[in-house]
């Protein structure tokens, strides 16, 4: 069975402030309009996800709520994905049942994350680096998620929103 998993950076965060604590960024100008842009995105290629693990930091939250999506069975906004590792959302994405999930966190972690679950990296200048609101689509040829294993995930496709932006007016 296909499983999808949709692994995404938080949008450009504001540092407006600089007393704010870390965890309390708000997404700046251009990380609303990344996060939109995003959105419409997956709604073209009907990616719909039916359960969302979504850091519990501001800018992840903002990010998700500014994605528009329709409704979403089951969000869970946890503390362990602030700043997590690999094997932090590793062990997330094996607790999700349903077959599309998406994930929102945060780099360095999301970087190694994506790099880990490939079985080819994209060929992509930025994939690396993972920077804001970059997103890779995965499919995974399996039966549950709890079987999920580095190396495993086929990536599907690749972004970041200036791509999507430049290419496409109506974003």
């Amino acid at each position: 069975m296909r499983h999808t998993l949709i692994l995404m950076r938080h949008a450009k965060s504001s540092w407006g402030e600089f007393n704010q604590p870390d965890h309390a960024r708000p997404l700046n100008k251009r990380g609303r309009a990344s996060a939109h842009a995003l959105g419409k995105w997956l709604a073209q290629k009907h990616l719909f996800p039916d359960e969302v693990f979504c850091s519990s930091s501001e800018r992840t939250r903002e990010t998700l709520d500014r994605l528009t999506l329709p409704s979403i069975a089951k969000v869970s906004h946890l503390d362990s994905l602030y700043l997590a590792s690999a094997d932090t959302m590793l062990h997330h994405l094996r607790e999700a049942e349903p077959p599309t999930i998406l994930m929102i966190g945060h780099n360095p972690g999301i970087a190694h994350f994506a790099e880990q679950l490939a079985t080819q990296t994209p060929d992509h200048p930025r994939f690396q680096d993972y920077p804001t609101a970059a997103t890779t689509i995965f499919h995974f040829d399996l039966n549950h998620w709890k079987d999920a294993q580095y190396g495993a995930g086929q990536v599907v496709d690749f972004v970041i929103p200036r791509e999507l932006m430049a290419r496409d007016t109506d974003l």
